[in-house]
């Protein structure tokens, strides 16, 4: 038979668990709410993701309040020519596009690979840049299920305010470009809904204030 004494460590423990349980869904509820806080989205003007991600953005810039930016290599150069002038990036002093690739993890808060499958080249370089300078670094496989919410909360989390997204360019992984703008898209205009939501609570709030 159980000691009284060992009932009650027993019940002291579970009472703690509970208290702990709620207070992780307490932290995450409170993630949800809090308002995504990105600003701009940086890529670096390649074919493929970049440029699929670059497309998105600017297609929603005016509407959502999020810009597009980022760094190229000198001489705008990418795998299909001199990247199109209406993309507003800023051009290292090297040709090399590692440095580009460099550039813009490090002058980010956090950097979103969008690939599929195994990491290569440029992206595989993005990856461990960011390993490198221990910013947060999200890979998402576009082959596989992803949830936007899961991408919102990863951002939330870490107070991203400026974005980098990389991945392989559209020689490698034909139709990548169109599929990173889709993602994008839809998480833009998460943010978007995000930042109204944001907004009519204050609204709602001044109002409760101001009546009392």
């Amino acid at each position: 038979m159980t000691k009284f004494p060992e009932k009650l460590r027993l019940k002291e423990i579970a009472e703690e668990d509970i208290y702990f349980a709620r207070r992780d869904r307490e932290l995450i509820q409170a993630l949800h709410r809090k308002p995504l806080p990105l600003k701009q989205v940086c890529c670096g003007g390649q074919t493929g993701v970049d440029r699929g991600t670059l497309d998105a953005v600017l297609a929603l810039s005016t509407r959502i309040g999020i810009n597009a930016g980022g760094w190229c290599p000198r001489g705008r150069l990418a795998e299909d020519g001199v990247i199109n002038a209406r993309y507003p990036l800023d051009e290292t002093p090297d040709e090399d596009p590692a440095q580009r690739t460099q550039w813009n993890v490090r002058d980010t808060d956090a950097t979103l690979i969008l690939h599929q499958g195994e990491l290569s080249g440029g992206t595989l370089l993005t990856q461990k840049v960011a390993a490198r300078l221990e910013k947060p670094l999200l890979l998402v496989d576009l082959n596989q299920p992803f949830s936007i919410d899961e991408i919102c909360t990863w951002l939330r989390s870490h107070a991203v305010r400026v974005l980098n997204v990389a991945g392989p360019r559209e020689s490698e992984r034909p139709g990548i470009a169109a599929q990173s703008g889709e993602l994008i898209n839809r998480l833009l205009i998460a943010a978007k809904q995000d930042k109204s939501d944001d907004k009519t609570e204050s609204s709602a709030e001044r109002g409760l204030q101001s009546s009392t």
